[in-house]
């Protein structure tokens, strides 16, 4: 069953978060991870949201974890972490329409 992580922040110093998505991208391919949205301005229905807004698609949960602890991520994370603020990252299961 697929699994989304979900992950919205402010960018904070834009110069500092330059190198995350070079970084990040040969990561997420490493892991099987497809990029649905990956969105520096998106548009609010409800509230306020943070002004980037990424969803990753992976084949399973523990594609999911394993991506996120990567000890090559480590360093790249600590760059998203440094230069964002405001910063959401949950992970959901797909949902599956319950059958009569």
């Amino acid at each position: 069953m697929s699994v989304y992580v979900i992950a919205e922040y402010d960018i904070a110093d834009a110069k500092g978060y330059e190198g995350y998505v070079a970084a990040v991208v040969p990561l997420l391919q490493k892991h099987g991870a497809e990029i649905l949205v990956a969105d520096r301005e998106a548009a609010a229905l409800e509230g306020r949201p943070p002004r980037v807004t990424i969803v990753l698609r992976f084949d399973s949960e523990q594609a999911a974890r394993d991506w996120y602890s990567d000890p090559d991520y480590g360093p790249v994370k600590q760059i998203r972490m440094n230069s964002t603020k405001n910063g959401t990252i949950v992970l959901a299961k797909e949902f599956k329409m319950p059958s009569n």
